[in-house]
């Protein structure tokens, strides 16, 4: 099974709970669960860590060809998670506060049983490449 990694996963766990430099076994952990397929960054949350210039940003960008999921996003699938996860008329600010959520969120509906807080199922894409409920 593969796990996306959010970009806050990575600076929370380094600020909060496992720093880096003081808790290595976690984050060599890490890059074993990354080098096994397990664990992957998206672009989006690889760019969102790598634009910083602390410790994380550092490690990331060392092992960014381990870490980063080389997938491109589906625009029918991010279309489908904005409009059905979060709301179908958006304001621009309303956009902004999304941020890149709904990038994380349909990659996740392109594996294999997506976790939601809502628990709604996402769609899968059909023969003709568009978006259908399970």
């Amino acid at each position: 099974m593969l796990y996306l990694l959010d970009a806050n996963t990575l600076i929370d766990a380094n600020r909060d709970y496992y720093p880096i430099g003081r808790v290595d076994e976690f984050w060599a952990w890490l890059l074993d669960r990354a080098e096994s397929g397990h664990v992957k960054l998206p672009q989006e949350a690889y760019e969102e860590i790598s634009a910083g210039n602390d410790e994380v940003a550092q490690w990331v960008k060392a092992r960014k060809e381990t870490l980063l999921l080389n997938e491109a996003a589906s625009g029918q699938l991010v279309e489908f998670v904005v409009s059905n996860g979060y709301a179908p008329d958006l304001t621009d600010e309303e956009i902004i506060t999304v941020g890149r959520d709904p990038i994380l969120d349909r990659l996740r509906a392109g594996g294999q049983r997506p976790r939601r807080r809502d628990h709604r199922a996402f769609p899968s894409e059909g023969a003709k490449g568009e978006p259908q409920n399970p």
